[in-house]
């Protein structure tokens, strides 16, 4: 079985805790359909270290130059301080690289902004923050005002909605089973042992 990448963004200021769930289920074997699909690599502007909104110090694998498209499963971006800036606009592009090729892209707070201005949510339904928070763009009628939405492949989410942004990103690449995504999702919203065994009772049938 060939191994596929999932590339996660790294950036200065980044916010630490809206990839934590998505990383964690790309990579762990536990639950998972096929063991050992996905593997994550990070991706940044160059190969220097960032600094974490929460002051942690992360090391991109690659550079943003030598990410492989044609290899890729998705591309995922965090947010992050840099997006209403303009500073992050080359993830921006190297989405837009995804969507071309046909491979998914999932945003999550800022990101979605970067998408936005790239002009990859005017054909889309979407989600961010708020809507006023995307600026000016081309698919303001396609806003949908829930905490995730996936659509065509592409995946927003608010970032108080890390959660559900890991939902549709596992199922997105159907890492779990539909009934395992679901009972993943119930047992951390619920974290209740009821929750638990519908999770372990859905890799058992």
């Amino acid at each position: 079985m060939t191994t596929r990448t999932v590339y996660l963004g790294l950036y200065d200021q980044l916010a630490d805790w809206e990839y934590g769930h998505v990383a964690a289920q790309v990579s762990s074997r536990q639950f998972q359909q096929r063991p050992g699909r996905y593997e994550i690599r990070t991706v940044g502007l160059t190969t220097d270290p960032v600094r974490t909104i929460g002051g942690v110090r992360m090391l991109p694998d690659v550079a943003l130059g030598d990410v492989s498209v044609d290899d890729a499963a998705m591309l995922v971006l965090p947010g992050g301080e840099g997006w209403e800036t303009g500073e992050l606009a080359a993830f921006g592009k190297l989405a837009r690289r995804f969507r071309e090729a046909g491979k998914p892209v999932a945003a999550i707070c800022g990101a979605t902004v970067g998408l936005a201005a790239e002009g990859l949510l005017d054909d889309v339904a979407h989600t961010s923050n708020f809507l006023e928070g995307l600026g000016s763009y081309g698919g303001a009628a396609l806003y949908r005002d829930e905490r995730v939405v996936r659509d065509q492949g592409v995946i927003t989410a608010g970032g108080a909605s890390p959660l559900e942004f890991a939902r549709e990103v596992l199922a997105e690449l159907e890492v779990f089973s539909p009934a395992t995504v679901q009972a993943w999702y119930e047992l951390h919203r619920d974290d209740t042992a009821e929750a638990l065994g519908k999770l372990v009772a859905s890799v058992q049938d």
